[in-house]
């Protein structure tokens, strides 16, 4: 079981949270103008990477809240936890 440390309400057990998939995805400018290969791209292909993630979480079962998560995808430990209008931190450890 995973425990994730909410920004707002401390540490929780993984089942209080929903995963929201990538972070940092940005939404295509002039989107009338982007072909259909660029909104594919944008809605469906997401990195899958061995180690380190950056991810979304919303504590679903708590405070409703969505935060950035760093979680290394082999070890599941979570290295950093920052809101969602941060940059993602630099971290160590994991496997990027």
């Amino acid at each position: 079981m995973i425990r994730i440390e909410c920004p707002w309400c401390g540490l929780r057990s993984e089942s209080e949270f929903t995963c929201g998939g990538q972070s940092h995805i940005v939404r295509p400018e002039n989107p009338a103008e982007v072909s259909d290969e660029i909104w594919a791209e944008y809605l469906y292909q997401r990195e899958n990477p061995r180690g380190l993630h950056r991810e979304r979480w919303r504590h679903t079962y708590g405070c409703r809240q969505w935060f950035n998560v760093i979680r290394d995808t082999v070890t599941h430990e979570i290295l950093a936890v920052y809101h969602m209008t941060d940059s993602a931190p630099e971290v160590s450890g994991g496997r990027e």
